[in-house]
C-alpha cells in the first residue's frame, strides 16, 4: 500500500465513534449548558415571573438553538446525577412551553390551544407531541407526569414548572442547574406558598392554590397537607385548620404593556 493511501486511511474518522457522537437517539453522557436559557430568561422575564413573549419571538433563533441542544441531550441516567436530570427536565418543560406560546402568539390563555375536538384529560394542549427528546416525540404532559412526578420524589417541582398562566408559580428568570437546584426549589416553594395572590393563609383557615388539590398525593407522602404547608409558610396552620381552594386563573402570564 502506498504512503498516500495509508495517509488517507489514517485521516478518516472512525465511523462507529462518529456515529455515536452525532446520533440524536443516543443519551448524552454530559448534561448540557443551560446558560443560554438563563440569558434569554433574564432578558424577557421580570422579577415577578411575568413574560415578554414578543421578546422571545424576536429572540427565536437563540431559543430554537437552545431547544435543539435540549432535544439532542437526552439524559444518560448512568452518568447524570439526579439533580442534573431534574434541572434538565424542568428546563425542558419551561422552555418548550415558551416556544408553544411564542409559536401561537397572540393568545389569551394556553387553554386556547386545546384541540377543537376535546376529550377531557386525554386530548389537551399538554398532550400535544410537538417536540422531541433523543428522537422521541414528546409532550409537556409526559415531561410533567411520566418523568418529573413519576421518577423523582420531589414535590417542589410543582413550583418550578410554569404552564404560562397567571395562577402558575412564577417563571424563574434563570435556568435550573444541578448546582442551584435545591436552593432554587426551596426558594420558589417558599415564595409561592407565601404569595397572597396564590395562597391566603391564616392560622385557622387556608385558601390554597388548586395545585395542592390536584396533586395532594405528592405533598402528603410523608405527612398531611397542613404539615407540608407549615414547613414553608410564615403563618403556621392549626392542625384542624379549614382548607379550601382558590379558582385557577389560566390567563396568560404576560408582562403588562
Amino acid at each position: 500500500m502506498s504512503l498516500v493511501a495509508l495517509f488517507f486511511l489514517a485521516c478518516q474518522p472512525n465511523s462507529q465513534a462518529a456515529g455515536k457522537e452525532t446520533d440524536p437517539l443516543a443519551p448524552s453522557a454530559k448534561a448540557p449548558d443551560h446558560s443560554p436559557f438563563t440569558t434569554l430568561l433574564q432578558r424577557h422575564v421580570d422579577r415577578e415571573g411575568m413574560v415578554n413573549y414578543k421578546g422571545f419571538i424576536q429572540d427565536m433563533a437563540a431559543l430554537d438553538k437552545y431547544l435543539e441542544t435540549l432535544s439532542r441531550s437526552a439524559p444518560d441516567k448512568k452518568t447524570w446525577s439526579e439533580a442534573e436530570q431534574i434541572a434538565y427536565w424542568i428546563n425542558v418543560y419551561n422552555a418548550f412551553t415558551i416556544k408553544l406560546i411564542a409559536d401561537n402568539y397572540p393568545v389569551k390563555s394556553i387553554q386556547d390551544l386545546h384541540p377543537k375536538v376535546k376529550i377531557p384529560l386525554v386530548n389537551t394542549v399538554w398532550h400535544k407531541k410537538f417536540f422531541q427528546i433523543g428522537g422521541e416525540d414528546m409532550s409537556l404532559d409526559q415531561v410533567e407526569h411520566k418523568i418529573l412526578r413519576k421518577e423523582f420524589e420531589e414535590p417542589r417541582i410543582h413550583f418550578a414548572i410554569n404552564c404560562a398562566s397567571y395562577s402558575c408559580p412564577p417563571l424563574m428568570n434563570a435556568a435550573f442547574t444541578a448546582e442551584n437546584l435545591d436552593k432554587e426549589l426551596d426558594k420558589m416553594t417558599r415564595a409561592f406558598i407565601n404569595d397572597p395572590k396564590r395562597n391566603k393563609i391564616t392560622k385557622d383557615r387556608a385558601e390554597l392554590s388548586k395545585i395542592f388539590s390536584w396533586f395532594t398525593g405528592d405533598f402528603t407522602k410523608n405527612g398531611n397537607l397542613i404539615a407540608y404547608i407549615n414547613r414553608y409558610s410564615k403563618v403556621k396552620l392549626e392542625p384542624k385548620a379549614k382548607i379550601s381552594y382558590m379558582e385557577y386563573d389560566w390567563s396568560l402570564n404576560e408582562q403588562k404593556k
